[in-house]
């Protein structure tokens, strides 16, 4: 390489490095936010308890995450929480999560209403993988629907199987509409 070269080629490396765009504080932000948010959801995904029966979201601000939901086991809430605080960037959590109360009725009536939802063959498509995006929550007898379906047909159909269950005194259905992409 002769000395035009090498000139050549460092002038082009200067120039590269300075056309750079740089990273503005706020991109910066709302990257971080945007991992802590991705990590987040992965780890509730994946804590072993978290089923069906249970209801787990969460609002990221900055680096403090809110933890809000219900759950059927107390360990299901402080493993979320756990998990949550070992995440790179998150400095508090709030643990807002509700702890339903013990009863075999309430019991009971989750799986008549497992069985009443994804048992019904125009809902057994939700019924595949291990997190089901039809959650059944039951507190004293009252069912609340959370979670996501595919279409408002599906959303209906969810409420009125759950309505339909002997011993349930109120169904609320907050089912989400999205289409599958």
């Amino acid at each position: 390489m002769n000395h035009r070269s090498v000139v050549r080629f460092l002038v082009m490396l200067a120039v590269s490095i300075v056309a750079l765009p740089a990273q503005t504080p706020s991109e910066a932000a709302a990257q971080a936010l945007q991992r802590i948010t991705k990590e987040v959801r992965h780890e509730l995904l994946m804590l072993p308890y978290y089923s069906v029966f249970d209801n787990l979201s969460y609002k990221v601000e900055g680096d403090t995450v809110t933890l809000l939901g219900q759950v059927t086991r107390p360990t299901l809430k402080s493993d979320a929480g756990n998990v949550v605080k070992r995440i790179e960037g998150v400095t508090k959590v709030d643990n807002q999560i509700e702890v339903l109360p013990v009863s075999q009725m309430d019991d009971r009536l989750r799986q008549q209403l497992f069985r009443a939802i994804y048992g019904f063959s125009a809902l057994r498509k939700y019924d595949m993988g291990t997190i089901k995006p039809i959650r059944i929550i039951v507190k004293n007898g009252h069912v609340t629907l959370e979670g996501v379906v595919d279409n408002e047909g599906d959303k209906n159909i969810a409420y009125i199987r759950a309505n339909g269950v002997h011993g349930a005194f109120s169904v609320t259905n907050n089912l989400q509409v999205v289409k599958p992409t």
